[in-house]
């Protein structure tokens, strides 16, 4: 089946960039892809994301290289889209964290509608207390999902995907 659609065509080009130029990202650029995410759908229409970005050369994005193996990709990303989820507008654990999937998808997919190359970064939530704190942010009232590293692409992506015949439970 070869549907011609934009959002079907994004969904399936979009790949995850971890190499970025040193061309900025734009103010514009960055509120664009945080208003894609603020339209994810979530239970309840409760909204439960927080958002902070850090562009390069703040100090707080050192900081955070210093806590993931993926280091290298924080410090070559021209902006860092932390994504938390607000624990008081959370009301069922696993709708709001299905809701957080949402939202990264959609900043990943407007990123790559953009021009901009995006990787989501999940391996830094296991030091979820020292990126809480060193962002200056209360763990008790926001719980740290994802990274964003964002930038202008300095590789092509790629990615294979597991034929559909081979993920479907029963044959349509």
């Amino acid at each position: 089946m070869d549907l011609v659609n934009p959002v079907l065509t994004a969904i399936r080009e979009r790949r995850s960039i971890r190499r970025y130029t040193d061309a900025p990202v734009t103010d514009q650029e960055l509120l664009a892809v945080l208003e894609a995410g603020r339209w994810a759908p979530s239970g309840m229409n409760n909204q439960p994301w927080r958002f902070l970005a850090v562009r390069r050369g703040d100090a707080r994005a050192e900081t955070l290289a210093g806590l993931t193996k993926y280091a290298h990709i924080v410090r070559r990303a021209q902006a860092l889209i932390c994504l938390f989820l607000s624990r008081d507008a959370m009301y069922n654990e696993k709708k709001d964290h299905q809701a957080a999937g949402a939202c990264l998808q959609n900043m990943l997919l407007a990123a790559h509608s953009l021009g901009l190359g995006a990787v989501w970064l999940g391996e830094i939530v296991n030091q979820e207390p020292g990126v809480t704190q060193a962002l200056g942010l209360d763990s008790g009232a926001l719980e740290l999902q994802a990274v964003i590293a964002l930038g202008h692409p300095d590789q092509k992506g790629s990615g294979d995907r597991e034929p559909l015949e081979n993920l479907l439970l029963e044959k349509l």
